[in-house]
């Protein structure tokens, strides 16, 4: 089973595609998911070039530590950058899809240097004003709490979800506290700054998030946005050839 060590914590990842090809693609899944989300994805994505995707701390097959101090957007950006340097690549296309968007958007703005292009799939660049990111925040509590309670059977049936399988409820709720939480604006106030090729990308029927996606498009100056019909929140497992032949289509334009 590929692990990465970081400091005592294991990271679990794949890496699929050839050597050599064309600048390296990293996906990371949304919270309570794991990397198994992308499985349906990979046999199209991976002709080109090598494609990572990795579990993030208490999700899948990587560690749950007991500290819950183990548990940040900080270290979780650290591990995308520690999984680029395991190929040996100086830069990659970051993406993902929900949580894994928005660390994706936080990775581009503690390395930028780093980043070839975004692709961010049904997800959010956090909040601006204080009294949505506490809404937010309690939802994260609830689920934290709902964890503790229930252990996996806390778990939603979300396609994404569905597609995973988790070691530890308590893990869940220590990253949502940790990760899943927002604590400022720093990262929505960063889109006008991103200067890389972007996709934005959404399900049509996922309409939590189809205003946050309308945002980022006309934030980021070099946005493109698709939505794909028939998809929700799992937009790659609802539509996997409409994701996967624009996603395809965009890397193609690079």
């Amino acid at each position: 089973m590929p692990l990465l060590n970081r400091n005592g914590t294991n990271i679990y990842y794949e890496v699929a595609g050839p050597e050599g090809g064309r600048t390296p693609l990293l996906l990371t899944h949304g919270y309570s998911a794991s990397g198994q989300m992308w499985a349906g994805n990979l046999p199209a994505l991976t002709n080109e070039r090598r494609v990572i995707t990795w579990d993030i701390r208490g999700h899948g097959r990587s560690d749950t530590p007991d500290d819950p101090s183990q548990y940040s957007e900080a270290l979780s950006v650290e591990d995308m950058a520690a999984l680029i340097d395991l190929v040996g690549a100086e830069q990659a296309v970051i993406g993902g899809l929900s949580l894994g968007g928005y660390l994706s958007l936080a990775f581009h703005l503690r390395y930028p240097e780093r980043v070839a292009a975004l692709v961010l799939c049904d997800t959010g660049p956090g909040y601006r004003r204080d009294e949505p990111r506490a809404g937010w925040n309690a939802m994260v509590e609830r689920t934290a709490d709902n964890f503790e309670q229930r252990g996996l059977d806390g778990l939603a049936s979300s396609a994404e979800v569905v597609a995973s399988q988790h070691r530890s409820a308590t893990g869940l709720a220590r990253a949502a506290r940790g990760i899943l939480a927002q604590h400022d604006a720093r990262v929505i106030d960063s889109l006008p700054t991103i200067l890389v090729p972007t996709l934005v990308l959404v399900g049509a029927d996922d309409a939590p998030f189809l205003g946050a996606a309308d945002v980022m498009a006309a934030k980021i100056p070099r946005a493109t946005k698709v939505v794909l019909a028939g998809a929700g929140h799992a937009a790659n497992i609802d539509q996997p050839e409409a994701f996967d032949q624009a996603l395809l289509a965009f890397l193609d334009s690079l």
